[in-house]
């Protein structure tokens, strides 16, 4: 599947110095790019014809099943396939070790049909909430910090600017699993996206994923609502990296833009800032923190301190209840695929669905493996579950302990390997993966010994639920 993406790009990126792939060329220089830039981010165009890369990647030798689960072709009516990218500028994404694993391609700018982007789909080696476009190169510039922005060509822009520190999200909300990549190459990240609603809804949102990552968080706010790579053109990088450098921490961002809209010099108005910046308060750990911005508050709008803090262990508190309901979520109510490929999961929900959160569990945290130490694959009750277990610890112990699907292919059907997909781009939310792991422990072992296949597959999802927390209660005050 690697080698499919390496041959793919290598295709687009030659087809770019075409006469067909004139006009991306022309589009990519037209935005400010030279070409060594566009060399060096391997960027491309999709011929406008429903077959060329896929004839392309067979004359290579390669089958058309591996270019559809590798997301480059499409399947069509008649069983008939078809070229994923037509007619669009081509941006490879590229893991951190170098490897090709997806595309996201930008539409003809004289087209109006179809999405702007439209990216490569999880595949068994790409999982867009996992990775981060640029990251491949940024990773080596990235000691003080890293910078993140919404789009691939603000990426590409800001790095030919000199701020080889720029990644991107490919268009999807900033993940945790992001961020504890980030985590482990920088201490500061500067969220650079753009400021109208929805970037502030993305910045709040990222605000929260990264609240635990002990990362330091600022927020970029760009004059004149510009996004980055707008400001450059238009004023340089000298002037862009003042406002850089100016970018204000998470709390300051979150209370500046509570109070846009507001006219707060009205007790409504007010009222509705302070009940926002209670809640901006609530997601602050640091009780000095919350002390400081509280008394800062306090004196500003003529409201005790004490009343304020008040309001925000109110917020904490309900907050933490709903926090607790989403970890026994996680546990009791995991989605995954049919029931076809694990036929057992119609007659024993309940033992495959803990079967399949503790799979899941150690295909996103690999390094928790020894915690699932004493259990074996033959503790399962479901044949597939007992394979891929296996599968996935010998994946882990004879890859330097990572998980790599992509080794998976030939001991699993297509059927199976999707159902495998499914269970590592499984949502959870596994909020903490070690207790996930010795709940769903528990209630394997308990379901091994307590109930038959019949009496299980008879449970309404509420019960199963109830029963659930329940073991996971005996289990804890047994310990």
């Amino acid at each position: 599947m690697y080698e499919i993406n390496k041959e793919s790009a290598r295709f687009f990126h030659n087809y770019l110095f075409t006469q067909g792939g004139k006009w991306a060329l022309d589009y990519l220089l037209g935005r400010g790019l030279d070409i060594k830039t566009i060399k060096h981010f391997g960027l491309g165009a999709a011929p406008n014809e429903w077959d060329a890369l896929l004839k392309h990647l067979k004359e290579k030798g390669f089958r058309l099943s591996d270019m559809e689960q590798a997301n480059v072709i499409t399947k069509g009516k008649n069983n008939s396939y078809y070229d994923r990218f037509r007619n669009r500028v081509m941006f490879p994404i590229i893991e951190i070790n170098g490897k090709v694993v997806g595309f996201s391609g930008r539409r003809h700018p004289n087209e109006d049909r179809g999405g702007k982007y439209v990216n490569t789909s999880d595949t068994p080696v790409y999982k867009k909430s996992k990775t981060l476009f640029g990251f491949n190169f940024a990773k080596n510039h990235c000691a003080k910090q890293l910078l993140v922005v919404e789009g691939n060509m603000d990426v590409v822009s800001l790095h030919k600017a000199g701020f080889e520190n720029t990644i991107g999200t490919l268009g999807t909300a900033f993940t945790s699993e992001q961020a504890r990549m980030i985590a482990r190459y920088t201490n500061e990240i500067v969220l650079g996206f753009d400021s109208d609603a929805a970037g502030q809804k993305a910045v709040a949102r990222a605000s929260e994923v990264l609240s635990g990552s002990g990362l330091k968080v600022r927020v970029l706010s760009v004059p004149d609502g510009k996004d980055p790579d707008e400001f450059i053109k238009k004023n340089g990088p000298e002037r862009f990296k003042a406002v850089l450098e100016g970018a204000v921490n998470e709390i300051e961002y979150k209370l500046f833009t509570a109070a846009e809209g507001l006219d707060t010099t009205t007790a409504d108005g007010k009222t509705k800032y302070l009940n926002l910046a209670a809640e901006a308060l609530a997601t602050i750990n640091s009780p000095i923190t919350v002390d400081l911005y509280a008394g800062r508050l306090s004196e500003q709008y003529g409201i005790t301190k004490s009343t304020l803090i008040k309001e925000v262990d109110k917020i904490r508190y309900a907050k933490r209840k709903i926090k607790q309901k989403k970890e026994i979520g996680a546990i009791i109510k995991p989605v995954y695929t049919n029931n076809e490929v694990n036929p057992l999961k119609r007659t024993n929900q309940l033992a495959v669905l803990a079967e399949e959160t503790i799979i899941s569990v150690i295909m996103a945290h690999p390094d928790l493996l020894p915690k699932a130490e004493h259990f074996t694959a033959e503790n399962m009750l479901s044949s597939i579950n007992q394979r891929i277990f296996k599968a996935v610890e010998q994946s882990i112990r004879g890859s330097s302990g990572k998980f790599d699907i992509s080794l998976f292919g030939d001991e699993f059907s297509p059927e199976e390997m999707g159902y495998i997909s499914s269970l590592q781009n499984s949502k959870g939310p596994f909020v903490d993966p070690k207790k996930s792991i010795d709940d769903a422990i528990a209630v394997l072992e308990n379901e091994r010994t307590k109930n038959t296949p019949a009496e299980a597959g008879k449970l309404a999802d509420d019960e199963w639920a109830k029963q659930m927390e329940k073991i996971i209660q005996n289990k804890k005050r047994s310990n």
